[in-house]
């Protein structure tokens, strides 16, 4: 098993689904909608909607009427305009829309990223005082300066206005400049919180121009905007969501030259609409590789020029880039591993680790890596000097920007979100920033070890709903991401046709079947031995569907999250009886597992008043399961069983007493014939299952 623990969403309710699918939802989406807590029609449109948060105003961001304000004076003015980023993909293009925004506007705009290495992340003085000198009067910030009060001052002293558009947590005092336009500021009525560094740019480019042009700013950034919204790992919720939907068609056959040949370096197939995976899989390291390998402006020109060979030259150099960054990110990440496995007790329950001369711009990579394989956070230090810049990772949902807040007298500077943050630290401050750390993980935790955990969205009970329609149909909830991640289907005790290693014995291929349907399935990045499973074997299921296209012929195919082995059949049943009993819910197909017949009922009457002929019968639970009642393949059936015997037992045919594996059973005197489809197991049942033809059970 890749993953310690399964969380399965509970079963959505027939009522519910048939509503959904009676508003025009395929039974697939529904249920994946109904499993993520949107699970009535009203609640499925608000979800879906695009237009009417893409027409949100953007004013209604605190400040943004300054913003513009101070802006339009400078455009008219004919003032040097700065627009100031951050080196990674948000920054990049937030910096390239907000430039070509103010140069459309007839604007004297240019662009300003710091160097990671030598400057680090936001304003810094040395960089306002160069701006200064070169005749700048306003600075615009983009993904960045929401924590920057000491440097908006010295820019102020300098006859510099500073207007700081951001998405960051705020840290206590805003900076004093002209204007702060930040959702997340405490004062901010804005309703979406989540719009990522690029996605406040955009709102600002469409404050700067009328209503009715604002339709003409979303098709010319919004591919942009998608970027950057995607590679910084936001919601795609609500208005992000809606975002982009919109970028990605637009990138399908965006005018920039850069973009059109990076998709091509990125392996994208030409008119094939891009998703959220070949940007944030294709692109985003790819764009990323410039500012971590110190070339930030080979992404930045690459965005912004109109040139095919020059956008084909730097499609080229930013894939170098991103392959000498793979190299040393592995070097460092090996250097770690290695240690965590020597010395595991670094690994519990944070991981804080240091190392002289990393490489600044892959440690956040490398602290990602270990987040997921030790299930905990994970902070990478860079020393030089004495003095160390590091970059966090969450797991399991810890808040590390909340945790460094509580760290801040150890730290010089921090910043980020709850998932993903930068501090700079003192060499001698890390020991007691590594105890205090584990503290807060720790208590978070409430001391137990964190664990691997995969979220499964549907458990399928009716393999009939694997098909290339309904799998199609999916595409209804895309992009998939942060917030609305690609669903997770489980399906249960699949018995295994066949097994073979692929891909140079680095992938498992199987044909399973349950039900009577054969289904296809890969698991990348594992193998018939690390999984230790043969034919004949029955596995639990956990995927993602996707359809397979091969020389014409399109298949359903089961993209393995993971496996475990499953339980017996009898093993099942008593368990599945357990959760009925304590009122939990089953799926259909578990329900289906219980439910008896009317020849499960006969067969086991007919039974009892034999055995208790002569008084109350004692035996052990399988025993009479085995000669009581059998399944359609002749098998015994525990949860039936077990459902017959409670039924008559609350109906008065019988008294049942049951204490582990010993139960008797005595048949009551009866008068007439009993209506047991009124017992109340019968009933939950049934409404689990849905309406459908059935028979009055009586005995």
């Amino acid at each position: 098993m890749k993953y310690k623990q399964w969380n399965l969403s509970p079963a959505p309710g027939v009522d519910a689904l048939r509503r959904m699918e009676l508003a025009g939802l395929p039974p697939l989406c529904a249920a994946v909608l109904c499993a993520r807590g949107l699970d009535t029609p009203e609640k499925a449109a608000g979800f879906l909607a695009e237009t009417p948060v893409l027409q949100r105003d953007p004013f209604l961001l605190r400040d943004m009427d300054r913003a513009v304000a101070r802006i339009r004076r400078a455009l008219t003015a004919g003032e040097i305009i700065a627009v100031y980023g951050d080196y990674d993909v948000d920054g990049i293009t937030a910096t390239c829309l907000l430039l070509e925004a103010l140069q459309a506007l007839g604007g004297q705009a240019v662009p300003y990223i710091p160097d990671r290495t030598h400057e680090g992340y936001g304003l810094n003085t040395g960089a306002i005082d160069a701006l200064a000198q070169s005749g700048v009067r306003l600075i615009v910030t983009v993904d960045c300066g929401i924590t920057a009060s000491r440097e908006v001052a010295y820019a102020k002293g300098l006859g510099v206005d500073v207007v700081v558009t951001d998405h960051h947590q705020c840290k206590g005092e805003l900076p004093g400049a002209a204007a702060v336009v930040d959702p997340r500021r405490p004062d901010c009525p804005y309703p979406f919180k989540e719009l990522a560094g690029v996605g406040v740019a955009l709102k600002l480019a469409l404050a700067l121009v009328p209503p009715e042009r604002r339709e003409d700013v979303l098709h010319r950034y919004g591919e942009l905007a998608a970027i950057g919204t995607i590679s910084d790992v936001m919601r795609l919720t609500d208005e992000n969501r809606a975002l982009v939907r919109l970028g990605l068609a637009l990138l399908s056959h965006t005018r920039r030259p850069g973009l059109r040949a990076l998709l091509r370096e990125a392996g994208c197939e030409p008119g094939r609409l891009p998703t959220a995976v070949t940007v944030g899989y294709g692109l985003a390291p790819r764009i990323n590789a410039a500012g971590r390998m110190e070339q930030v402006d080979v992404a930045l020109n690459l965005l912004l020029t109109r040139s095919e060979e020059q956008g084909q030259a730097m499609a080229v150099e930013l894939c170098e880039l991103n392959r000498r960054r793979q190299a040393i990110e592995l070097e460092i990440y090996e250097q770690c591993d290695s240690l965590l496995i020597r010395q595991p007790q670094l690994a519990t329950p944070a991981i804080v680790l240091a190392g002289e001369g990393w490489h600044q711009g892959v440690v956040g990579i490398v602290a990602s890596r270990l987040s997921e394989k030790y299930a905990c956070p994970a902070f990478m230090i860079s020393l030089d000097h004495g003095r160390g810049k590091g970059s966090c990772r969450s797991f399991g949902g810890f808040n590390l920007f909340a945790a460094l807040e509580r760290c801040a007298p150890l730290l010089e500077e921090y910043g980020g979100h709850e998932l993903a943050a930068g501090f700079t630290i003192r060499e001698e401050n890390i020991p007691a920033f590594r105890a205090a750390m584990a503290r807060l993980v720790s208590g978070y935790s409430n001391g137990q070890p964190m664990v691997t955990a995969l979220d499964v969205d549907v458990e399928i009970d009716n393999c009939a709903l694997l098909n290339c329609q309904e799998v199609d149909a999916l595409s209804l909830l895309e992009p998939f991401g942060a917030g609305n991640p690609k669903p997770v289907f489980l399906l249960r005790s699949a018995c295994v046709l066949s097994c073979a290693d692929v891909g140079g014995g680095r992938h498992l291929k199987m044909k399973v079947r349950r039900d009577g349907v054969v289904l296809e399935t890969i698991f990348f990045s594992a193998n018939t031995a690390a999984c230790g499973i043969a034919p004949g074997e029955r596995l639990d299921l956990a995927f993602h569907l996707q359809v397979n296209e091969y020389r014409g012929n399109r298949t359903v195919q089961l993209q393995l999250c993971d496996l475990r082995p499953a339980p017996t059949r009898a093993q099942l049943e008593q368990a599945l009886f357990r959760r009925l009993q304590q009122g939990e819910a089953l799926s259909r197909w578990e329900a289906s597992l219980l439910l008896p017949d009317r020849q499960d009922f006969a067969h086991l009457w007919r039974f009892l008043e034999h055995s208790c002929a002569g008084g109350p019968t004692v035996s052990r639970l399988d025993q009479l399961v085995r000669h009581a009642v059998r399944g359609q393949t002749g098998r015994c059936s525990y949860g039936r069983a077990l459902v017959c015997l409670h039924v008559m037992d609350e109906r008065g045919l019988i008294q049942l007493s049951l204490s582990g594996e010993e139960i008797s059973v005595c048949v009551r005197p009866r008068q007439g014939k009993v209506d047991l489809e009124q017992a109340e197991m019968m009933k939950r049942l049934r409404a689990i299952l849905g309406p459908g033809p059935r028979r009055r059970e009586e005995v």
